[in-house]
């Protein structure tokens, strides 16, 4: 029986989703966008909240060129890519989708594998990444929604430096260029993920869906739309358990919050 290229378990309202294609060094290929996007859909209605990670050393080196490349060949006026991007399609369910989604990166983000880690909402890379978006020196452009969210991320004049250059950038690099939030020591990154995971699934859905949803859309909007738009939101998020939770906070129930350790380096290394 052929391997599961993305594979799909659930652990205790966790939703582990993996790339598994070790061989290629996770290369991704159209089939398998496809089922990301199912994987994420069974995992909304299943767990509460997501890690997607690779499988071995990589999280993904990018696209099969391979494929690309004869699919190119096959169809030169690209006629059969008219439709919806099945790569949009599948990444809006990570971002957009009912949970929120830990990224958990080692080894080679590169190109289109950047671009899966860009819809996730929080990104946990160890020392062993590196990052990249060579499409220019391959002939072809980012077409996964990097041009909208890893610019998003990090801005447009360094997004076009790595694109135009070829620049690899290293987990302490990406850091500090809000591509990733958290860089740990080599092979815990899906230790943390999971870590991460766990802690916002412990939130209220209702919370977790106000912050994933709403957050990126009032940033499209203006000053005074994004103010009214955060009024309904804010609104939409207050649950039966709001009181409940509220309650335990003000009686001293709940866990105080504590301070940074010493020494804790802002970027997010653990």
């Amino acid at each position: 029986m052929a391997q599961e290229e993305i594979t799909l378990e659930i652990d205790d309202d966790i939703a582990m989703i993996g790339i598994n294609r070790p061989e290629k060094r996770n290369a991704l290929h159209s089939a398998m966008f496809v089922k990301i996007g199912e994987a994420l859909e069974t995992a909304g209605l299943e767990a509460k909240a997501a890690v997607i990670y690779g499988v071995g050393d990589h999280f993904s080196a990018g696209l099969d060129l391979a494929q690309i490349r004869d699919s190119i060949a096959k169809d030169p006026a690209r006629r059969l890519q008219i439709g919806p991007n099945p790569a949009h399609v599948a990444f809006d369910r990570i971002q957009r989708g009912r949970i929120p989604v830990v990224a958990a990166l080692t080894g080679a983000v590169i190109g289109a594998g950047l671009e899966v880690a860009a819809s996730a909402h929080i990104r946990v890379a160890d020392d062993t990444a590196f990052f990249g978006l060579p499409e220019a020196q391959r002939g072809i452009f980012v077409g996964a929604g990097g041009s909208v969210r890893i610019q998003r991320l990090i801005g447009t004049a360094r997004m076009t430096d790595m694109m135009l250059t070829g620049r690899i950038l290293s987990a302490d690099e990406a850091v500090a260029q809000n591509l990733v939030q958290y860089v740990v020591d080599s092979g815990r990154a899906l230790h943390e993920a999971v870590e991460l995971a766990r802690k916002i699934a412990s939130n209220t859905p209702e919370s977790n869906w106000a912050i994933t949803q709403g957050l990126s859309r009032i940033n499209d909007l203006t000053y005074d739309d994004g103010l009214f738009f955060e009024t309904l939101v804010a609104r939409s998020a207050v649950s039966a358990s709001s009181h409940e939770r509220l309650t335990d906070f003000v009686e001293k129930r709940s866990a105080p919050l504590a301070r940074p350790a010493a020494g804790t380096r802002s970027e997010g290394k653990r």
